[in-house]
């Protein structure tokens, strides 16, 4: 997505690698544009947290406690059920907050001193589209704000499920070894340790799917948003780029997940530990 005019060309548009993006990006557009979309990426992470890992804890529990009485068997599945479940209804409640975030980090603007557009100027920019497309008479506009919803969800569940599935025995290790001590710090380190390895792993895993989700939310053309899914972009990639194209920005991905994940189960579970302690205490 770009509005670089005609003086840009073809070859400031192509990125090599993860340093080339960041020499051309701080070069054509400044480096305080780095941090495009940092607003819709706070705005999409408060209530993407507030639903996930509560619906995770509690899913969890309820299908790990009528394993015990029920089916034993499926209690080794609760974390992977429980992460893709939880992930899901994640999704679907914030996807157009991540739509936003997606299309304002996609774009690239003609004039470098420029403002770009904000979340809400991007989502109105995506409704837009509507009077350019042919669509059917029970077709309703605020649908356009789902856009590449199928792609997230493609992406974010198995992302879930394999990070859910790795963290809980790694974190469940972790503590063992340490034993009876379940301070703070210890939870602090046992958690952001397994967390930082099952994103690493759980990145690496679903970047193909990352890659459609993204190529999916930054589509313009009006024709081709209605019709693009999953499996079609991926063997559109597959054909032109090979096996690159399918793994294009794992690294960045990986990097990004790993600290990512461990930060967020971290916290989480240090502030469950504290609220625990305080509502035990007479």
């Amino acid at each position: 997505m770009n509005d670089l005019g005609p003086s840009c060309s073809s070859e400031c548009l192509q990125y090599r690698g993860t340093m080339d993006v960041f020499y051309k990006v701080t070069k054509q557009e400044g480096i305080v544009r780095l941090w495009r979309g940092t607003g819709a990426s706070l705005a999409l992470a408060v209530p993407t947290v507030g639903i996930y890992l509560p619906s995770y804890d509690l899913l969890r529990n309820w299908i790990e406690e009528y394993s015990d009485h029920s089916f034993p068997k499926l209690r080794p599945y609760a974390p992977l059920i429980a992460g893709s479940v939880a992930r899901s209804l994640a999704c679907i409640t914030c996807s157009p907050i991540e739509l936003a975030r997606t299309r304002m980090q996609a774009f690239k603007e003609s004039n470098v001193g420029g403002k770009p557009p904000g979340m809400r100027k991007t989502l109105l920019g995506v409704l837009s589209l509507r009077q350019s497309i042919n669509h059917p008479e029970n077709f309703r506009p605020y649908h356009l704000l789902w856009t590449g919803l199928g792609a997230q969800l493609a992406r974010d569940v198995p992302f879930s499920a394999i990070c859910w599935t790795v963290l809980e025995p790694t974190r469940r290790h972790l503590i063992g070894m340490i034993g009876e001590q379940s301070n703070a710090a210890v939870i602090l380190g046992a958690n952001f340790s397994a967390g930082f390895i099952a994103g690493v792993i759980s990145a690496g895993a679903t970047c193909p799917l990352d890659v459609a989700k993204t190529r999916r939310q930054i589509e313009k053309d009006p024709a081709r948003v209605l019709h693009m899914n999953t499996r079609r972009i991926l063997h559109e990639v597959w054909s032109k780029e090979g096996i690159n194209g399918i793994f294009r920005g794992a690294g960045p991905r990986m990097a990004r997940a790993g600290p990512s994940v461990g930060i967020v189960v971290s916290s989480y579970e240090v502030v469950k530990h504290i609220m625990h302690r305080k509502h035990a205490e007479p």
